[in-house]
C-alpha cells in the first residue's frame, strides 16, 4: 500500500488535477474512491478526514491536505523537481493567474454540488443547467485563450506543462463530456492534446479511475 492516498473522485476536476501533479512529480499513490453520486462524501467518517466533504483530500507526509491549489503548491514546495511552476516570479504569477481562471472563476459555478442546487432547490431543467454550464465556460475560456496566447508554446507557457496546464486539461475533459463547442479555442486545445501525450496526464484521465460510466 502506497504512503500517499488520494481520496478521490474519478470526474472530479479538482481531484484530477491532483492525480496529474502526483504523476508528474513521480510519486507513488493509492487511489481512495469517494462517489459523490452517492453521497460519500458527506459521510461522518469522510467528514471527519475534511469537514469541507470535498474531494480531493491528500494524505502525504502525516498530513490530510485539502483543495487541489494547496494540495499542488505543497508538493511543488517540498518535492520541487520537476517544477511545477516557472522560476522566475513575474512568470509564475502569469501560470498562476492562469491556472485561477480556472480555479476560481469557471470551476466553482459549474461544479457538481452548484449544478444539483440548480436542479434541485431551484428547479431548473436540464436545458437550462447546460446554458448556465456553457455561459462560465465561455466567460472563463475566452479569457484563459486570449492571456495564454501571448506565452504560449507546446503547453499554456512555453514548452514545458505547468500547474496552468493541470487546470486546463481537467477543465476541457469536462468542456467536451458537456458538449461544450472549443472551436475557438485553438491554443488551449493544442496545449490539451501536448499534454495529452505525457503519461503523467494520460494515466490521471478519469477513464482510468471510473467503473465504466
Amino acid at each position: 500500500m502506497a504512503d500517499v492516498r488520494l481520496f478521490d473522485y474519478f470526474r472530479s476536476s479538482a481531484a484530477y488535477r491532483v492525480r496529474i501533479a502526483l504523476n508528474l512529480k513521480g510519486l507513488e499513490w493509492e487511489s481512495i474512491p469517494i462517489d459523490l453520486r452517492l453521497g460519500a462524501q458527506s459521510s461522518p467518517d469522510y467528514r471527519a478526514r475534511n469537514p469541507q466533504g470535498l474531494v480531493p483530500l491528500l494524505e502525504i507526509d502525516g498530513l490530510a491536505l485539502a483543495q487541489s491549489l494547496a494540495i499542488i503548491d505543497y508538493l511543488e514546495a517540498t518535492r520541487p523537481s520537476p517544477p511545477l511552476f516557472p522560476s522566475a516570479a513575474a512568470d509564475r504569477a502569469h501560470v498562476l493567474g492562469l491556472a485561477m481562471v480556472v480555479a476560481c472563476d469557471i470551476h466553482p459555478l459549474n461544479n457538481l454540488r452548484v449544478l444539483r442546487y440548480l436542479a434541485g432547490p431551484l428547479a431548473q431543467p436540464e436545458e437550462q443547467r447546460n446554458v448556465w454550464y456553457h455561459h462560465w465556460l465561455r466567460e472563463g475560456l475566452t479569457a484563459l485563450e486570449a492571456m495564454a496566447r501571448p506565452r504560449a508554446g507546446r503547453f499554456l507557457f512555453g514548452d514545458s506543462p505547468t500547474i496552468a496546464d493541470i487546470f486546463l486539461v481537467p477543465q476541457l475533459f469536462n468542456a467536451r463530456r458537456l458538449e461544450f463547442p472549443l472551436d475557438d479555442y485553438p491554443v488551449l486545445v493544442a496545449a490539451d492534446a501536448e499534454a495529452g501525450e505525457l503519461d503523467a496526464f494520460a494515466a490521471a484521465h478519469p477513464s482510468r479511475f471510473s467503473s465504466g460510466e
